[in-house]
């Protein structure tokens, strides 16, 4: 039975983030107090790592290679005349692009989860137009490596920033240092840019940089409690269908499964049985409290499949961890948007196990950043973050765990952070993020905060036009999505200004 704590809610990475088989949990090491990297250098550099190698993961023995196709051309209806170089920086390839007219400053693009493949590949940043219209250079790496591996995200990234001159003179073009570098990047890449400006990478990172300002768009700012929340969303629903777990992991969920989706949904998400209705406002809150677009983003079956298919995981995130990293002590299950519980609470609470995390599973590693680097909330550069209301893949509440890290780090004066009112994904618009960006780069260069919107208070979470004001419905790029233009449609509207 479950010990009620009243400590609040917890909180693409694809189906494969999670699943797969068992892992056996690390054994002991006798090591295992970190000691980090604290002088850069080759990873290894680090006092004590030579003599105390860290475990290995089974993840270290995947192989991965650069896709043959990194070259690319200009964009259709450039804006501009660009220079465009492709190649590979150690085992990550790599695209860069630089207009004629440069402006001086460079924007690294970070990118989402790219499944469990071996092939490596690039992606051009969304605002790709909008970045060489106004004069910017920007890079993007593949990393080294696939599945939710940040830690080769934040280097890769950060290395491929410190070679920028380099490249640039090796394709036969003399650049000046960037005088500014920013960071901007979706989803794993969203965790990737809050990690890379954490002081902990800037102390512990093997490549480190120090950027100048971020944008993370549908970010997994809460790192690790991005897991948590996955396990509490199964528990909660075994729990409720009726077939309350016992142990952590679930070893019988590819079992047990159809029957927990089908005694919760008649028609899968569409339609709840009475006890999916209850599932609805637990995942309502666990996902962020109320507030609007949350009723579209759970009935979005396809994004619920994404969800849905992460349960029954070992918690290793598919062996990029040795241990179990999903806890889920501090959650209670509400139904509701008050604190306070009701009995039908506390016996919902009473009847759902925790979820127990190996305390060495994420711990600081003795040859660089953690395997799921933390997003702490300690920088001092202005950040504007950009969340989608109904994602329950990446859900809104990883924003406002972002925002009591920062206040309780004491940086929470750097931080600006924009809900969007859309119900899956990452499903911005162009201009939204355009407008981020350039709020970020007129309050790093001039010092003026842009506005953004309060993540924390529940009456003003809930109100019914929260969302509005950094809400842009029309397409502006030929690179906006249709789909995404054709749902906004389907969006509650706004009341009239």
């Amino acid at each position: 039975m479950r010990t009620i704590r009243m400590a609040g809610t917890a909180g693409t990475l694809l189906i494969a983030l999670w699943a797969g088989g068992a892992l056996a949990a690390a054994g002991g090491n006798k090591c295992s107090t970190a000691v980090p990297n604290t002088q850069g250098g080759p990873a290894g550099s680090a006092k004590g790592f030579k003599d105390c190698p860290e475990d290995p993961r089974p993840h270290d023995e995947r192989v991965f290679t650069v896709s043959p196709a990194l070259a690319f051309g200009p964009l259709p209806a450039a804006p501009v005349e660009t220079d465009r170089w492709a190649g590979v920086i150690g085992n990550a390839g790599y695209r860069v692009e630089v207009p004629h007219n440069w402006n001086g400053m460079l924007v690294m693009y970070a990118h989402g989860y790219a499944g469990t493949g071996p092939t490596l590949g690039v992606s051009n940043p969304s605002i790709r137009r909008h970045l060489i219209a106004n004069g910017y250079a920007w890079a993007a790496s593949s990393y080294s490596k696939n599945y939710y591996d940040v830690r080769v995200g934040v280097e890769d990234t950060n290395a491929l920033a410190l070679a920028f001159t380099d490249i640039a003179r090796q394709n036969g073009r003399t650049l000046a240092k960037p005088k500014r570098t920013y960071i901007i990047g979706h989803s794993m890449g969203g965790h990737v840019v809050g990690a890379a400006i954490d002081k902990e990478a800037e102390k512990t990172a093997v490549n480190r940089f120090k950027y100048d300002g971020a944008v993370p768009m549908c970010g997994v700012m809460g790192d690790r409690e991005l897991f948590d929340y996955f396990g509490a969303y199964q528990l909660a629903a075994q729990a409720l269908a009726g077939y309350p777990a016992s142990s952590f992991p679930t070893t019988d969920w590819a079992t047990i499964g159809p029957a927990v989706r089908s005694a919760l949904f008649t028609s899968f998400s569409t339609v709840p049985t009475p006890q999916g209705m209850m599932l609805r406002e637990v995942v309502k809150n666990l996902t962020g409290g109320e507030r609007p677009i949350f009723a579209q983003g759970f009935a979005n079956s396809g994004l619920q499949n994404v969800v849905w298919g992460t349960f029954g995981g070992d918690g290793t995130i598919n062996g990029i961890l040795n241990a179990n990293v999903v806890d889920t002590r501090r959650i209670v299950y509400q139904l509701d948007n008050d604190p306070s519980l009701t009995l039908t609470e506390m016996q919902l609470n009473a009847g759902i196990i925790d979820a127990v995390a190996d305390p060495e599973a994420n711990r600081l590693r003795r040859d660089g950043l953690r395997w799921i680097p933390q997003v702490n909330g300690k920088f001092n550069v202005p950040v504007v973050s950009l969340h989608t209301l109904g994602d329950l893949y990446v859900p809104f509440h990883m924003q406002q765990i972002f925002r009591k890290r920062a206040q309780a780090n004491g940086s929470s004066q750097w931080l600006v952070q924009r809900a969007v009112r859309a119900p899956s994904h990452c499903d911005f618009t162009i201009a939204e993020q355009a407008a981020a960006f350039d709020a970020m780069v007129k309050w790093e260069q001039t010092g003026v905060r842009p506005e953004g919107d309060d993540v924390l208070t529940p009456s003003t979470v809930a109100d019914a036009d929260y969302g509005c004001r950094f809400t842009v419905n029309a397409a502006t790029s030929p690179e906006d999505s249709p789909v995404t233009i054709t749902t906004r449609g389907f969006m509650p509207a706004c009341s009239a200004p």
